[in-house]
């Protein structure tokens, strides 16, 4: 199916915005949907991760309209935090709807404001959040119009996302420009958060929604399973194992400390487990080595492990730090999609040059050559990052591999 705007001054764009979608991410949950994470959000105890998303989507999408010339679109909004907030600084036109909203705002909000904004006649509809926030709008949407999703949560298993906000805008600049641009039916996925948090995957399926397919731009739905090439996965972990070696060995001599952060994933938990690391499937662990021995902090948060990386650094020695990663099977996401708790504080502090990215050709070549995902909601960080890495396939075996995006 195609979809194309009539007129550009004639495109009517429903906004609306989960504000607590993504809260759960930072602080080493696997959801954000626990009420007494939304309280705490409330409280200023955990920082508010969509608003922020939504705000570098509309800044990115400004931009993107001012360089081509090209008419801004009408904006059906949501009141105050769950949409028109990020518009008032724009010169968007806009309209705010006038529904009176729960506070704190729940599911059945969502809901209800999808129906009016589905009775508002939009030729499209932009929400910022995560799967949960997928599945409201599913319920109501479904396939009656096409959706565009601006990512903001943690899980991410669904393929109605863009890779990141800017991406999003660039999507949304395509069609308000009247390119012709196909419509596909994608999955909407999401995963029990109690089960996620004790270690066990439970995706289901709740419905399709329409979504633009520019390929650059939109995400993949998640892939599940274990990897099966284990014989690979371990030539991986003897690479890892030798490369450890040698720094503890260097660093024996002078009482230092060593630190390996091992970031979520199915190919990083397979190789904790053959280190005999202690180690948690959906978190980050930090091991540090040290004299002899190794302390280990097991599903540490964003707090935690700034506070790990501080306290490495405030010695006048150089202590050296590695981060473990992979990539999401499918969708290729290295960073911003499960992995909160690196935030660019925490990356900045261990830098680009400090990681080692595991994967298996196999699911590599999965990708079909697109770059891997780098979304930590800094700009400045993802464009830095930005470029070729290299990526460990195996024992003594590197590929050369795209990170990220140029949006510009």
């Amino acid at each position: 199916m195609k979809f194309k705007a009539a007129s550009p001054s004639q495109l009517k764009i429903g906004f609306l915005v989960n504000p607590y979608a993504g809260i759960g991410g930072p602080a080493g949950y696997k959801g954000s949907d626990f009420v007494e994470l939304q309280a705490l959000a409330d409280k200023g105890e955990l920082e508010l991760r969509a608003p922020r998303r939504a705000q570098l989507f509309i800044n990115s999408l400004q931009e993107v309209l001012a360089r081509s010339a090209t008419t801004a679109p009408v904006f059906i909004a949501a009141p105050s935090a769950m949409g028109c907030d990020y518009l008032r600084d724009w010169p968007f036109e806009f309209t705010e709807l006038d529904c009176n909203l729960r506070q704190p705002t729940i599911a059945e909000d969502t809901q209800d404001l999808c129906k009016t904004l589905l009775e508002n006649a939009i030729d499209l509809l932009v929400y910022v959040g995560g799967d949960g926030t997928a599945r409201d709008v599913c319920a109501v949407v479904q396939t009656q119009i096409p959706v565009l999703g601006v990512p903001s949560g943690v899980k991410m298993q669904s393929g109605v996302f863009a890779i990141s906000p800017q991406a999003a805008a660039l999507v949304l600049a395509k069609i308000i420009a009247g390119e012709l641009t196909s419509l596909e039916e994608e999955e909407v996925r999401d995963i029990d958060e109690r089960a996620l948090q004790q270690g066990r995957v439970n995706s289901r399926y709740f419905g399709s929604m329409r979504v633009p397919q520019e390929l650059a731009y939109m995400q993949s739905v998640k892939q599940g399973g274990s990897e099966v090439e284990e014989l690979v996965l371990l030539d991986i972990s003897a690479d890892i194992r030798e490369q450890i070696d040698d720094i503890v060995s260097s660093i024996e001599a002078n009482t230092e400390t060593f630190a390996l952060l091992c970031a979520p994933g199915s190919t990083t938990h397979f190789i904790s487990q053959d280190l005999a690391l202690p180690s948690t499937l959906l978190g980050v662990d930090c091991h540090l080595f040290s004299k002899g021995k190794v302390d280990s902090f097991v599903d540490v948060s964003a707090v935690k492990l700034e506070a790990i990386l501080e306290s490495l650094t405030a010695s006048e020695k150089i202590v050296p730090v590695k981060l473990l990663l992979t990539a999401t099977g499918g969708q290729g996401a290295l960073i911003g999609r499960g992995n909160q708790q690196l935030t660019p504080n925490v990356l900045r502090a261990i830098g680009r040059d400090n990681l080692w990215v595991v994967a298996t050709k196999q699911k590599l070549e999965q990708l079909a050559q697109r770059p891997l995902l780098f979304d930590s909601n800094d700009q400045s960080l993802d464009r830095a990052w930005t470029g070729l890495i290299p990526i460990i396939t195996g024992y003594h075996d590197r590929v050369l591999y795209r990170v990220g995006i140029n949006y510009d």
